[in-house]
């Protein structure tokens, strides 16, 4: 970064700029072309009852357990980035090779609740609603119970996949310690852009994290040997609060059983805090602390802390992942059970 002449540095810029724009117009092109078969309302005259029924079945879960917000939220967008929004994240295999055994989707939570929703809507309307759409309910139901209301549109029509990979779900789902470029160009290659980056980030103001995915910005982060030694991107007492939090990683680097909520404070409540935390440089992952390496992104971050902002900008973000890579018309099927595919 140090190294080379300015001008070189200018280059080298311009060329990734150049290449990440490529990459956004033909993803987007073949989004759109994708997109095609989904719309609002799709299941009106099929199953009219959808939208409520699993509205229905979710609201009575959250009740119970705010904390599933963040769970549904995240299976959504485990399994868009893996294969397109086609519920392939739901998939059973009797070898554990499917996506939720891979290392990234072991945490993942609410699979009872979805094959719940999906017996009830195989009840009123069967082999009419797809698993990947129910997800995608799910996601917006979840988050909205706190409000009592819908906090966004969505669009529906999918169709569920077939195929089910955990090396395809850990070598595309971003990684908590990915640097800038390389979520920008993971989201790029997914149809979104820049501003769906930093928006779609702001999903960590709910939830845990686990200490053993970020511990290393809180112990011998300079491999000096020097315990106490921290990323100096972390606020001092936030990462003085997470070591104290993460002991036990100071030890055993891969254990996975301390989590820590994601945004202090407010973390099953869905609301711009995370923007606030990570201004005051508080964001636990390094994927958080990157969003303001870069000026454009760290320009939305100040905009974002505006509750009305956040929202107006999520609802057309989660839109946009929704629509990759998704099965419609006579693509995929609708299974009779979530977690198999259809004999």
């Amino acid at each position: 970064m140090f190294g080379g002449s300015l001008g070189n540095n200018m280059m080298k810029g311009m060329v990734c700029l150049v290449a990440v724009a490529l990459v956004v117009a033909g993803s987007a092109s073949i989004a759109a072309a994708q997109a095609a078969g989904l719309k609002k309302g799709f299941y009106k005259k099929s199953c009219p009852q959808a939208e409520d029924i699993a509205q229905k079945v979710v609201w009575k879960h959250v009740a119970g357990n705010r904390e599933l917000a963040a769970k549904f939220l995240r299976m959504f967008f485990h399994d868009c980035f893996v294969r397109g929004c086609d519920a392939s994240v739901l998939l059973d295999s009797p070898t554990n090779t499917a996506e939720k055994d891979a290392p990234p989707n072991l945490s993942l939570a609410g699979f009872e609740v979805i094959d719940e929703v999906k017996a009830a809507l195989e009840r009123a309307c069967p082999g009419v609603v797809s698993c990947a759409d129910i997800v995608a309910l799910a996601a917006r139901d979840s988050v909205s119970f706190q409000y009592g209301k819908k906090l966004w549109e969505v669009e529906t029509g999918r169709r569920d996949g077939t195929v089910s990979s955990d090396t395809q779900a850990l070598n595309e789902i971003p990684a908590p310690s990915s640097t800038f470029d390389i979520l920008l160009t993971n989201f790029s290659g997914k149809g979104l852009g820049l501003q769906d980056l930093v928006v779609l980030s702001g999903g960590h103001t709910i939830g845990i994290g686990n200490c053993n995915l970020f511990s290393s910005r809180l112990f011998n982060f300079t491999g000096k040997n020097n315990p106490t030694d921290t990323d100096p991107s972390l606020n001092p007492p936030y990462a003085k609060f997470l070591q104290g939090k993460c002991r036990r990683n100071l030890q055993a680097p891969n254990d996975n059983t301390t989590v820590v909520p994601m945004d202090p404070g407010s973390s099953t409540s869905f609301d711009s805090h995370y923007f606030v935390n990570l201004k005051a440089r508080q964001g636990m992952f390094t994927s958080d602390a990157t969003l303001l390496t870069n000026s454009r992104a760290a320009a939305l971050v100040d905009k974002l802390q505006d509750n009305g902002v956040f929202f107006d900008h999520f609802k057309n973000s989660i839109k946009r992942m929704g629509q990759i890579g998704v099965l419609t018309g006579a693509s995929g099927q609708i299974r009779n059970k979530c977690n198999v595919v259809n004999s």
